[in-house]
């Protein structure tokens, strides 16, 4: 793994880029961290990611200015639907298709934040999106899906963010005959996969990691990939 920058609209912004080994073209997979930022856990989803076969990129959307005004302003970005988060992102896709490791096809995956991000994006030039848990889901749902990608999200039945979402994104993308596979975890909550601080407090809340929930997603996910991010591959 190794810390990058990528050109965007805005100017350069550090990103974490992982590339798996042997020889490629892979496909590519834009990686949207949570609340809490780029490191240390998104290291592990990015090497995860790159050990299935795909280029991940990590674009760090909290690059400009201090952490409070930066988790604001992406906040108030998620919650419009516009602004430089959105571009960086963008730009995240581009830079993966510009690498000659990259085939070209690209997906997005995202967690908390990130999964809300996912959905937003997924009808922005991406093969597939895989939220985990993006609660609350973005508003306007229907109109945000639009044109959409196939979509695979994984939620907690105990998030307590989360209650309806999956009803929701099942009903809005059904009505779109957008492909999807949606499945809820009972007995885990937010963040189940992500290996966050403070394990012990966050369980009793409804969020914290889970080993079980998380493998099955991931195995989903590329599994999910492999079907819409291959070579030849059509949404």
């Amino acid at each position: 793994m190794t810390t990058i920058q990528i050109d965007t609209p805005d100017g350069p912004i550090d990103a974490l880029l992982s590339v798996p080994a042997g020889t490629g073209p892979w496909p590519g997979v834009v990686v949207i961290h949570d609340i809490v930022g780029y490191r240390p856990d998104k290291e592990q989803t990015n090497e995860r990611i790159a050990q299935a076969g795909y280029v991940a990129l990590t674009p760090n959307l909290y690059s400009r200015g201090g952490r409070i005004r930066c988790v604001t302003r992406v906040m108030r970005e998620l919650l419009t639907q516009r602004g430089r988060a959105l571009d960086d992102i963008l730009a995240a896709r581009d830079h993966l298709k510009g690498m000659p490791e990259c085939s070209g096809r690209v997906g997005i995956a995202g967690f908390c934040m990130g999964g809300q991000f996912a959905l937003v994006m997924s009808p922005e030039g991406f093969g597939a999106a895989a939220p985990f848990y993006g609660t609350p889901l973005p508003r306007n749902l229907d109109e945000t899906l639009e044109g959409a990608c196939p979509i695979v999200a994984s939620f907690g039945g105990r998030d307590p963010l989360g209650r309806g979402a999956p009803e929701r994104l099942r009903e809005a993308t059904a009505s779109k005959a957008i492909t999807t596979d949606v499945k809820v975890y009972p007995g885990v909550g937010h963040s189940f996969a992500n290996k966050l601080p403070g394990q012990a407090l966050n369980r009793i809340v409804g969020f914290g990691y889970d080993e079980a929930a998380t493998e099955d997603a991931w195995r989903r996910v590329f599994a999910f990939f492999g079907d819409h991010l291959a070579a030849g591959a059509t949404t």
